[in-house]
């Protein structure tokens, strides 16, 4: 029996399926198997000539001027997924504190906090690149129960190291976590999540980084009273138990359906789908989607993945390439992770000296930049991507810009006037704040969904790895290019390196808000209506 969707007429809001033995010609992109896939003439009019109201392929007609219902179940897997990430942000925020104390304790250089610092980020690339072909093999699930395991691993050998050498080992192991932890929870939550709430729900993990972030500073803020052979310690071993909590909280979630369809087991997506679907109906929609997909490009256990992203890719794939790895080139080539490291030395060169107000400022820094990737998330799905990404990218150009200015003033003034140190904590707090409103949390939706299914795991683990090998280099060099060319020189860099990140955003990255994970590939085609990128 052949099938095609068509609007149900006593029901507004859901397609449902009915036999049709009559029904018209389709384009041979949506014939599978033996069914049948079409638009109801109401879509195409509704996508035709009006943007207000729209008709997911799942089945669920939203006014997107209304807010977006969540399906609980999908919800509460994201959640737990996007938990993992707590761990890199935890990292992030108390080791720019608990790296002053390390300095004090252990007797270490300059040179060697960079080290230190930046060692996280580049290891983060071993796990970042084997994550893909990992969660391909045993599934999503598993894959974030290692990253959970790893980084747990590491956490406590940072807690107990005895000398620097120890310390950085225990920096290796939990860099390897962070890697699978960054590639896997968007794959995860993209795979999992309906369309029309996929903008919010990928963005969880970022949320959860910067909700790390902060607790990390709050760690620093409340630890920094105790003795410095022990402070640091507890700072960086307290990372531990989040850990042990997501290991065991990610064995309640369900498997990708798109992981599931991709090994041929039907029956158990279907169930999923179920559950992360408002109809019975719309699972059954987005089941024949993920076959179709999957039957058309092949799955990825099939031979030759690798070769075709590096070496042989297609014009469309190429795009979808340039567009991922771009994206994750400027989320760290902006210098977020740089200064949010080494705020404390930024807020010390702008002539805040005590390690306790250090310590507080960054936490004000901390709860804004929380405050707006929860408000970006929120919003995600109504403004779109490129939107926020181009708002939060300029907006960082700028705050970077206010920022060299006013360490330029104070590096030429013999004093240190108050309206120059607030521009440049206020400068701080902007462009962390922008960030999170464009690249953060953008970057981890975009690169998680863009991707058709063959290549989603390992094409997301080949743009991050990108992603954690700029940010290991700009930790890694950011002290030392600064005490070159000045603190002001380096802010005056990242706010051009922001500039050109826009442009880059405007022309080669096409809209995907409201789009199936099975529609997004159509905007990397050929067809002149449905493509905003420059051929490239």
């Amino acid at each position: 029996m052949q099938f095609s969707s068509a609007l149900d007429p006593n029901k507004d809001h859901y397609y449902s399926l009915v036999p049709d033995s009559d029904s018209p010609s389709l384009k041979q992109s949506d014939l599978i198997n033996e069914g049948k896939y079409e638009e109801s003439p109401q879509k195409r009019e509704a996508t035709d000539e009006s943007q207000e109201d729209r008709t997911t392929p799942q089945g669920v007609a939203v006014n997107n001027r209304r807010m977006v219902r969540f399906n609980n179940y999908a919800l509460a897997a994201a959640i737990l997924a996007s938990t993992n990430s707590i761990l890199l942000g935890y990292d992030i925020g108390v080791m720019s504190g608990a790296v002053l104390y390390i300095q004090d304790n252990l007797k270490i250089t300059s040179t060697q906090v960079e080290v230190l610092v930046g060692s996280l980020n580049v290891c983060s690339l071993i796990g970042s690149l084997a994550s893909g072909k990992t969660s391909d093999c045993i599934g999503r699930r598993y894959t974030i129960v290692i990253s959970a395991i790893t980084f747990l691993i590491g956490a406590l050998l940072m807690g107990l190291a005895p000398s620097f050498l120890f310390l950085m080992a225990g920096r290796v192991v939990a860099g390897i976590g962070v890697g699978y932890s960054l590639m896997i929870a968007p794959v995860y939550t993209s795979e999992i999540s309906p369309t029309m709430s996929r903008g919010f729900l990928s963005s969880l993990p970022e949320v959860f980084i910067n909700f790390g972030i902060l607790l990390g500073y709050i760690s620093n803020y409340a630890l920094s009273g105790l003795p410095e052979n022990i402070n640091w310690r507890l700072m960086l071993g307290l990372a531990a138990l989040p850990a042990i909590v997501v290991a065991f909280g990610v064995m309640a979630m369900p498997e990708s359906p798109h992981w599931l369809v991709m090994k041929g087991r039907l029956g158990e997506a279907k169930q999923v789908l179920i559950k992360i679907s408002d109809t019975e109906e719309e699972a059954e929609l987005r089941l024949i989607e993920m076959t179709k997909d999957v039957s058309n490009r092949g799955s990825a256990a099939s031979k030759g993945v690798w070769k075709e992203l590096l070496f042989k890719p297609s014009r469309p794939l190429r795009r979808i390439l340039i567009a991922a790895i771009g994206v994750n080139f400027f989320m760290q080539a902006s210098g977020n992770d740089a200064v949010v490291y080494y705020s404390p030395e930024v807020f010390r060169d702008a002539g805040i000296s005590s390690k306790k107000q250090l310590v507080g400022v960054t936490v004000i820094m901390g709860i804004a930049k929380t405050s707006f990737v929860l408000i970006s998330a929120l919003f995600l799905d109504h403004f779109g991507r490129r939107l926020l990404l181009l708002l939060g990218s300029s907006g960082m150009a700028v705050s970077l810009a206010m920022l060299g200015f006013g360490s330029k003033y104070l590096e030429q003034s013999n004093s240190n006037p108050n309206w120059a140190i607030t521009l440049c904590v206020v400068a701080v707090c902007a462009d962390v704040s922008f960030f999170s409103i464009g690249l953060g949390p953008v970057t981890w939706v975009y690169s998680s969904e863009i991707f058709p299914t063959k290549y989603r795991a390992q094409g997301s683990s080949l743009a991050i790895s990108v992603n954690r090998l700029v940010s290991g280099i700009v930790s890694m060099t950011f002290l030392s290019i600064s005490n070159a060319i000045s603190f002001g020189g380096m802010f005056f860099a990242l706010a051009g390196i922001m500039a050109l990140g826009t442009l880059f955003f405007y022309f080669f990255l096409p809209e995907t808000k409201g789009k199936s994970l099975e529609e997004i590939g159509v905007l990397f085609e050929d067809h002149p209506r449905r493509r905003r990128l420059t051929d490239v």
